[in-house]
């Protein structure tokens, strides 16, 4: 089997191809010196979790559909995750695959696998939301700071473009919005390479 060597790992969470969230995302991409591996999670279609126990008993899932995807992140130095917010949170196709970190922490608890993925990477945060309300930003935030502390993998950076459903669409806005993905590259490459 071929090894992946992605340097920079990229999850495109949202369901309008081109929409604000692919924007920002490529205003971040847009300033790394390296090029990323993206993963669109709605064209995906990745399975939820079922809590069928599997990863309590092996390394691994019982459903290879994200196996790509834990290759790729193995060999990131940065993990990206771009996406809406949907209620507070993030839209169900990304949920699925936040569920389904459950295999890292199975391989830390129940393996005793420490740390379950051996190379630590930086993660970028990019929201895009509706209201000018800053807890859906915060939120997952904290639930991917929650799921990455069993996957070497600290979240770095949140970039939050808030209010696309009345003046944040504007298109002052957006260039605001996107001059700070390209800062919040610029610095996270700085640190990093």
């Amino acid at each position: 089997m071929e090894k992946e060597t992605a340097r920079v790992l990229a999850l495109l969470a949202s369901p309008v191809a081109g929409g604000r969230t692919a924007r920002l995302l490529d205003a971040f991409l847009s300033q790394l010196p390296r090029a990323a591996e993206r993963i669109d999670v709605y064209r995906a279609s990745f399975r939820p979790c079922t809590a069928c126990g599997v990863c309590k008993t092996r390394e691994g899932c019982a459903f290879p559909d994200l196996d790509r995807f834990d290759r790729l992140l193995r060999a990131s130095q940065l993990l990206v995750v771009a996406s809406p917010v949907y209620n507070l949170s993030f839209p169900a196709p990304m949920k699925a695959v936040l569920d389904r970190f459950q295999r890292y922490y199975e391989a830390r608890f129940s393996l005793g696998l420490r740390p379950p993925v051996e190379t630590h990477r930086e993660a970028v945060l990019l929201t895009v939301s509706g209201t000018e309300d800053p807890d859906g930003p915060a939120l997952m935030a904290r639930q991917l700071r929650m799921a990455f502390s069993v996957m070497n993998t600290t979240l770095a950076e949140t970039v939050a473009w808030t209010g696309t459903d009345g003046s944040g669409a504007s298109p002052e806005r957006e260039k605001e919005a996107l001059c700070r993905a390209e800062k919040s590259a610029l610095a996270i490459a700085r640190k990093i390479w």
